[in-house]
């Protein structure tokens, strides 16, 4: 049975990649700080747990894959990595700790849990990374400088981890476009007139809308399976057409 480490799975698309993920059948440990990661565990029922972990530290990134690879015994198959966070403000206006604060849970976590996992993926015959990147590594948004700085970083960890895994861990990153959850909420209320920004981006994408978590997750679905064990290094973008035009 596939073992999955969904880190950042109690909201948004990651609680839609942990979702689809036991719904295949797969054992599923949801990390999260969030407890409402412990309540999807619950809801999810057999072969689900919870891990509480703070991304943001030094210490939580190896330690939600030391107690993950508690429960599973040892084994890791899947490892999911979305945890994020996006703050806006006037360039004048960031701080040192605000910068550190955004690299150490996009960037830095990102690495250190794949530095922990590394055994357990090389021994698993399926092995698959999948790295949370953003179309806000190709386009950018004022005031919103550490996220994209963070997660162009992140399509370059993954090229390198790419190369380091092979070739019996794929790691492939993936970069979705306007996602309808509260995570974007802080952009919305950076700007001067909140509803017209969300009309005027909404307009600008081909598909005329926001996307879902679950319209993210089934690519990830995808990667994780073995028809994908010759896609590695990549960065596949779910957007709706946002970045094509």
């Amino acid at each position: 049975m596939t073992t999955s480490v969904v880190i950042g799975g109690a909201s948004g698309i990651g609680r839609a990649v942990a979702e689809n993920l036991h719904a295949r059948g797969d054992v599923v440990i949801v990390v999260d700080r969030d407890d409402a990661g412990k309540e999807l565990a619950k809801n999810l029922g057999s072969n689900a747990h919870f891990v509480h972990a703070d991304m943001s530290t030094s210490t939580g990134p190896r330690e939600s894959i030391t107690e993950s690879l508690e429960i599973s015994g040892g084994e890791i198959d899947v490892l999911y990595f979305g945890p994020a966070v996006l703050e806006s403000r006037r360039l004048a206006e960031w701080t040192l700790e605000d910068w550190d604060r955004s690299l150490s849970v996009n960037l830095r976590a990102a690495f250190f849990v794949c530095q922990a996992a590394e055994t357990a993926l090389r021994k698993s015959p399926l092995g698959r990374i999948v790295l949370m990147s953003s179309t806000g590594a190709f386009r950018g948004h004022a005031g919103m400088h550490a996220y994209h700085a963070s997660k162009s970083g992140m399509l370059g960890l993954v090229r390198s981890l790419a190369d380091e895994f092979a070739p019996s861990v794929t790691v492939n990153a993936v970069c979705p476009g306007w996602i309808d959850t509260p995570f974007n909420d802080s952009f919305w209320t950076f700007q001067e007139d909140p509803k017209r920004a969300r009309e005027q981006i909404e307009a600008s994408i081909p598909a005329r809308r926001q996307g879902q978590p679950s319209d993210v997750a089934g690519i990830i679905n995808f990667l994780t399976t073995p028809e994908a064990s010759y896609i590695t290094g990549q960065s596949v973008t779910v957007d709706g057409g946002y970045t094509a035009v």
